[in-house]
């Protein structure tokens, strides 16, 4: 058997594929890692109530959300980072004025800044979350919020990059980027679990696709993009598999020769 190991995954075009199902080889990968010993773990964009059904299918109990602003370990949180509030409140004022809806998303729950809008429903849509979206402007007063979604078109976050450098907008969606603090990342937020963990960096192993995904496939020794992952993604990781459906998990993890 190999050593013990951390295995941190992404969701969306990593453990799930486009139509937001887990194959089948991925279920009994990730049954096998656990058998052998591993620590499995999930590194997600997510609000933790995106993922609570996976959470349960999969008996994963550790897990970052909201790019690494959340941090929960075998149950218990062990690190929060939200976004600064009195910025929060100027972006979400000047994005309105702009026409760019804004979603506050906290620890239980998220709230839009418009009621029922067209671009926020089709964004969320390609989630594939049975979830109600309500309308409440003041969700960011007086509470924590880890990450919001500001819709807009490709190139128009800019405005906003050059304006509030104290965030990170990373693009997720044709017409919507996440809002999430700007020394935040999921490296950031796997280090917290693994600085709890007496696992050798050389035994860390992380999988995914996206541009959220970089700073952990750059920093994690054993980072691995799917192969129908975004291409920065794919420079970005010390190896490359198959796509989600093409068993590209178990293929992954054997070319790690973890399985």
């Amino acid at each position: 058997m190999a050593e013990k190991h951390i295995i941190f995954f992404d969701i969306d075009g990593t453990l799930l594929n486009e139509e937001k199902e887990v194959p089948d080889s991925t279920k009994k990968a990730i049954a096998d890692l656990k058998e052998a010993g591993h620590e499995v773990a999930i590194a997600t964009g997510r609000a933790p109530f995106f993922f609570q059904s996976l959470r349960e299918e999969l008996g994963i109990d550790t897990y970052v959300c909201f790019n690494g602003q959340y941090v929960v370990y075998k149950g218990e949180v062990i690190y929060q980072n939200p976004l600064k509030s009195d910025l929060l409140e100027d972006l979400a004022k000047e994005s309105l004025a702009n026409e760019h809806p804004i979603v506050f998303m906290g620890e239980e729950e998220m709230k839009a800044n418009v009621p029922d809008h067209d671009v926020v429903k089709e964004s969320l849509a390609s989630l594939k979350i049975d979830m109600s979206l309500e309308h409440d402007p003041t969700y960011n007063q007086g509470r924590d919020i880890f990450q919001s979604l500001l819709f807009c078109e490709e190139g128009e976050e800019k405005f906003y990059e050059e304006k509030y450098s104290a965030f990170n907008f990373v693009r997720w969606h044709p017409r919507s980027v996440d809002v999430v603090p700007a020394e935040g990342s999921k490296a950031v937020g796997i280090k917290k679990v693994t600085d709890l963990l007496d696992i050798p960096a050389e035994n860390h192993v992380a999988f995914g696709d996206s541009l959220n995904d970089l700073e952990m496939l750059t920093e994690i020794p054993n980072s691995v993009a799917m192969g129908d992952g975004h291409p920065r993604a794919k420079q970005a990781a010390k190896y490359v598999t198959e796509a989600v459906n093409d068993d590209g998990i178990l293929k992954g993890l054997q070319m790690l020769g973890l399985l």
